[in-house]
């Protein structure tokens, strides 16, 4: 029997997760941004802006944009200080001292829970920018503004953020829920077709558990896609609005069950990063480890083959089908799904599917199965050139 003083109380907890699609944010529809920093306190909010320094490299006109921004709407915000400009891609993860530098300017800036941290980059500078805002005051406000269709159409909708530590992905973090997410058009148009192209293997893995539907659709217009044309907006959006919903009527926006959906092919993908050390982009990674996983899903748990040779032409015909020797080293890439059971915390628990639109968990892998599956990824990569 439990002692008298024990005392167990289930609540929970109201979270907001505002998410915003615009064509031009800093322009025609800065309104936007600025209806999501006006203050509920009687007082002018403090802004502080980090941004890629990738972006800027190729957006030299955006600081300036920014600052008019600001100038524009000075009578409700008060922005803090110099824009700050961070290391882009994965290296922004990999230094934990980065962090340290973020929390000393929030701390120089006078930040507090009711400011502002406005951070516009890929997925790993969100992630950064984003722990070291969710750790500060044990939370400042912050509002992403993703500049690639990766971080668009998937983990810049998600409530995690996260560094590299150990040589293992995302092994410091936390669970925080963005105040904003502002995916906009025009911060997207000068990636390359190799970056634009790889948002959409998570657009891809997420259809394959929510809706064949938009399977369909994306396989049907891969083509498009990788010219740019117009049906990749709705594409986006669609995926962005998936993924919202996944975090918000999921029933376990923190993950604290055992399974992961969203991480289908995700065990390999991360794994397959540090192997090759980032050389393969994160979207290209998924695109192979949604191939891997979708071909053994056919081998052990019943997903029909057509759809399974579906899902690989479609990644491929995406470009996300990119060859590297890693994929040859399977003993190492093998290890991938250890260091995935660590991150849960308990089981071994991975994502197939059963059909599209079906997902399972499973707590076993059969490893001959696995590695045909490999083989044959390995194999179908091969061939491109």
């Amino acid at each position: 029997m439990p002692s008298e003083s024990a005392q167990d109380e289930s609540f929970s907890v109201h979270f907001v997760h505002r998410l915003r699609m615009t064509n031009d944010v800093f322009g025609e529809d800065q309104i936007v941004l600025s209806d999501l920093l006006t203050s509920s306190e009687g007082r002018t909010p403090r802004v502080q802006f980090w941004i890629d320094e990738h972006v800027v490299a190729a957006n030299p006109q955006l600081p300036r944009r920014i600052q008019a921004f600001c100038s524009r709407h000075a009578s409700d915000i008060q922005m803090t200080g110099n824009i700050q400009f961070v290391t882009g891609g994965e290296d922004v993860k990999n230094d934990v001292h980065i962090i340290e530098r973020m929390l000393k300017c929030f701390n120089h800036a006078d930040l507090d829970r009711r400011s502002y941290v406005v951070v516009i980059g890929g997925g790993a500078v969100l992630d950064a920018v984003g722990f070291a805002a969710a750790i500060a005051h044990r939370g400042i406000r912050l509002i992403r503004l993703p500049t690639t269709t990766l971080a668009q159409a998937d983990s810049g909708i998600g409530v995690k953020n996260s560094i590299n530590l150990f040589h293992k992905k995302n092994w410091v973090g936390t669970f925080a829920v963005p105040w904003g997410v502002i995916n906009d058009r025009a911060l997207l148009a000068t990636l390359s077709n190799r970056d634009f192209a790889c948002g959409f293997s998570e657009a891809v893995k997420v259809a394959l558990l929510k809706d064949e539907s938009f399977f369909r659709r994306i396989h049907a217009a891969a083509g498009q896609i990788r010219r740019r044309a117009d049906v990749c907006w709705p594409i986006i959006a669609e995926s962005a609005r998936w993924h919202l919903q996944h975090i918000t009527r999921g029933g376990d926006p923190f993950e604290m069950l055992e399974a992961r959906p969203l991480d289908f092919g995700h065990w390999s993908a991360h794994k397959l990063e540090t192997m090759t050390d980032f050389e393969l982009r994160h979207g290209e990674a998924v695109g192979i480890g949604v191939a891997i996983d979708s071909v053994y899903s056919s081998l052990a748990h019943g997903l029909d083959r057509d759809d399974a040779e579906a899902i690989v032409d479609c990644l491929e015909s995406l470009g996300l089908l990119v060859p590297h020797a890693a994929l040859r080293d399977s003993d190492q890439l093998f290890n991938g799904l250890e260091e995935f059971r660590q991150h849960l915390g308990g089981r071994l628990t991975v994502t197939m599917l059963r059909g599209m639109g079906d997902p399972i968990d499973v707590h076993e892998i059969d490893r001959k199965k696995m590695q045909e599956s490999i083989n044959f990824v390995a194999d179908r990569v091969a061939s491109v050139q």
